[in-house]
């Protein structure tokens, strides 16, 4: 049983219901120290199954700890592709697939999850965009695949011809799940911005038949996900063309360590105090999720030409796997709309994005 699994949520769920009703039977049973050590036994049996099966819930919500290397120690990174949810029966379904990732230039080598669409394999000339997927905090990539029901989307979506074929690659955010690096560059800590946006690139374009130009990349993330894609997109708009954040905020909300949680690493301010960039970008959030429809208020005030702004909001929804689920396939094809198409002509050929205008 995995640490997030619904078979060890319910065994200690039952275990949580039990151990008041062991701690009653023998509550006064025997007398002097036996009484004493029964008492402090039982008691703290039911502290530690109620905490266990809380723990546990939350983490089978947020993903944080999908195995029990996560939970034990291991590295964020995993080579080992989650198990994927899809029946089997979807129309041309893609795979996934791991790279390997030196970080020559951040210091981080992580690998890599990737979703291949179909025609990876049928055209094999071909060279695809490419969209990176950013989780949560707490969480992990695999959040996307069996939280998020993600591989099954872009199946659906591809095969409609409402996106184009597309590689999608599911980037670790941190070197440990209980490091919260919003994507940055921490100062005395991992350089996790670079390894987004320079070795991650570096390898697909090495490994995989991806678009080298930056008409073919694009960012997508949900929570903590939405602000990095938002936020590396306006830092790095020779990089990317198009982002889409999902209940994303304005700002990291952790101490970077070089004040720039403030400045260039809040969009707020870097959108008032610096020139735009021309990308197109997506924020979209429940209406009920209070902090996040805030932020995307605050940012699409501030957010014009030569950015294209595109909003959408759901009338009602928390900040919850639901809400990402019924904007994710929107969002998807909104970033498909703007990437450049799959390419048999070279590493930046073929049809061009529309421009961000």
């Amino acid at each position: 049983m995995a640490p997030d699994s619904a078979a060890l949520l319910g065994l200690l769920a039952v275990l949580t219901v039990l151990a008041p009703v062991l701690t009653a039977v023998v509550w006064d049973r025997g007398g002097g120290w036996r009484r004493t050590a029964r008492r402090a036994t039982t008691a703290g049996f039911c502290l530690l199954t109620l905490a266990s099966t809380v723990l546990t819930a939350a983490n089978r919500q947020a993903e944080m700890y999908p195995s029990w290397s996560d939970l034990l120690g291991a590295t964020a990174g995993t080579s080992a592709v989650p198990a994927d949810p899809r029946s089997g029966q979807d129309p041309s379904p893609g795979r996934f697939t791991t790279i390997g990732v030196a970080g020559t230039a951040s210091g981080v080598s992580l690998p890599v999850l990737a979703y291949l669409p179909a025609a990876y394999d049928a055209a094999p000339g071909a060279r695809f965009p490419v969209i990176e997927a950013l989780d949560g905090f707490p969480g992990s990539p695999a959040t996307w695949v069996r939280g998020l029901g993600v591989a099954g989307y872009l199946d659906s979506e591809i095969s409609a011809g409402r996106m184009a074929p597309t590689v999608v690659l599911f980037p670790p955010q941190t070197t440990d799940p209980a490091l919260d690096t919003e994507c940055t560059n921490l100062a005395g800590g991992p350089r996790m911005e670079t390894y987004l946006t320079v070795d991650v690139p570096a390898a697909a374009r090495a490994r995989l038949r991806v678009r080298a130009d930056r008409a073919g990349w694009g960012l997508i993330g949900y929570s903590a996900g939405g602000y990095c894609a938002t936020n590396l997109l306006l830092r790095h708009p020779d990089r990317y063309l198009a982002g889409a954040s999902l209940s994303g905020y304005a700002d990291p909300g952790i101490r970077v360590g070089d004040g720039s949680e403030h400045t260039t690493n809040d969009d707020r301010w870097r959108l008032r105090h610096l020139p735009l960039p021309a990308v197109a970008l997506y924020l979209a959030s429940a209406r009920t999720d209070v902090h996040a429809t805030r932020d995307t208020a605050a940012l699409a005030a501030l957010a014009h030409a030569p950015i294209s702004l595109t909003t959408a909001f759901l009338p009602v929804g928390g900040h919850n796997m639901q809400t990402w689920r019924a904007l994710e396939p929107t969002a998807f094809d909104w970033l498909s709309s703007w990437l450049a198409a799959p390419s048999a002509t070279g590493p930046g050929g073929g049809r061009a994005g529309r421009t961000a205008s």
